[in-house]
């Protein structure tokens, strides 16, 4: 017993220490992603202050060309020079046209394929109208009119600016990765954890199993003596029959953790034993019914000391379901492709809340019992034989009906 609670203790240091570890890894992980956060804000001001900078230079630039527009005016400039103004308007950042009253363009930094097209440069003329609002230059002598139009400067290609922007998702991403990371910590730790229970309880089994070897051969030569003496053999040979219940016992508790090989049976057969060793045991006022040893044999692939081990604790269950009165009826069927073991009683019965409820472990409704055996009959019948354990029907003060369905091909 020593060992055992030795196992315990280092599974409960091992399971704080891995608690701390993932504790730990999600505090780093909060402050790296406050500190990419506050980073990314950061970046983000200085550039938005930035293009706040560059389009208040725009401005000042359209400004310009409408001071440069009204001064050359006044000497002609505008009609003889515009190859120069266009010189010049190739080295302004901001997409620029200027054109007369009949939207002819006199001075662009448009490229040429779109000021010889018509049709693309009304577009672009409107494009820029949407955007900005046009300065209009109008002169009384001679009386003309100029219109500056302009665009605005595609902040897209500035490399902070798209930097910035990357970095501001980096939290987000990063906080992605840290969710599923800690779903699949979250996952391997539980993972673990029940791996480290299941050996503590296949320990305690196999470690009960070899424990009960003992007292249970000394009672097998206790048998022996007493067939041999002048007392009632009946009582003898019942206990006889409890001795092979043990040996049956300690048999299950030593499968428990190994592989468990299925061999194709007599499900009627098996299922009768425990019926007819049950039915000289149950009170008086219980009636104890199995449809089985009447029928043809059904073959279906199983572990004959893990599904008696099944049948035995829905029996009890009934039994304790019906507190010393009332009647139990076992049932065995086929479909095409299934076979199954059905046991009903007319007990308390299980409110509907409850249904999936009874096959957790540690739920129990008694005052007595640790909640294991539908627990482990589950296990047995889901995990080992790739079946099924419900309960179909349940009324309180009427009754339960469990049914264990089972694939007459285990690989279905």
């Amino acid at each position: 017993m020593k060992l055992n609670l030795g196992i315990l203790k280092s599974n409960l240091f091992s399971t704080q220490r891995r608690t701390v570890v993932i504790a730990i890894g999600l505090a780093l992980a909060a402050m790296s992603i406050y500190y990419t956060w506050t980073i990314s804000t950061e970046m983000r001001h200085e550039d938005e202050r930035a293009i706040q900078e560059l389009r208040e230079t725009e401005h000042n630039a359209i400004a310009m060309w409408e001071d440069i527009l009204r001064s050359t005016k006044s000497s002609g400039y505008i009609f003889y020079n515009t190859e120069l103004l266009n010189k010049l308007a190739e080295h302004t950042t901001v997409p620029l046209i200027i054109a007369d009253d009949k939207l002819r363009p006199l001075v662009t930094n448009l490229p040429v394929e779109v000021v010889a097209d018509p049709v693309r440069l009304r577009a672009e003329i409107m494009e820029m109208s949407r955007h900005n609002r046009p300065v209009v230059v109008s002169y009384q002598f001679p009386p003309e009119t100029f219109t500056i139009y302009y665009g605005m400067t595609d902040y897209s290609t500035l490399v902070s600016s798209a930097h910035s922007e990357a970095l501001a998702f980096f939290p987000y991403v990063q906080l992605i990765i840290i969710v599923v990371f800690a779903i699949f910590a979250y996952i391997a730790f539980m993972s673990t954890k029940q791996n480290e229970q299941n050996r503590v309880w296949v320990g305690l089994a196999k470690e009960t199993a070899h424990q009960l070897g003992t007292p249970t051969s000394s009672l097998l030569g206790w048998i022996e003596y007493l067939r041999s003496q002048p007392v009632d053999q009946m009582a003898v040979e019942e206990m006889a029959k409890d001795l092979v219940h043990l040996n049956k016992i300690v048999d299950r508790f030593s499968k428990i953790g190994s592989e468990t090989q299925l061999t194709p049976m007599n499900i009627n057969e098996v299922v009768g034993d425990t019926v007819l060793y049950f039915r000289r045991r149950v009170p008086r006022n219980v009636q104890l019914t199995y449809n089985g040893l009447a029928m043809a044999p059904i073959e279906v692939p199983i572990n004959a000391a893990l599904f008696e081990w099944v049948v035995e604790n829905l029996m009890k269950n009934s039994l304790d379901a019906l507190q010393g009165q009332g009647r139990i009826e076992v049932v065995v069927g086929e479909t095409d492709r299934t076979v199954f073991v059905e046991v009903s009683d007319t007990g308390k019965g299980i409110p509907k809340s409850n249904w999936t409820r009874i096959f957790e472990p540690g739920f129990t409704t008694k005052t007595r019992g640790w909640g294991l055996g539908l627990s482990l009959s589950r296990r047995i019948i889901e995990e080992y034989h790739k079946g099924k354990i419900a309960v179909t029907r349940s009324e309180i003060g009427k009754g339960t009906t469990i049914r264990v369905t089972l694939n007459r091909n285990f690989n279905e």
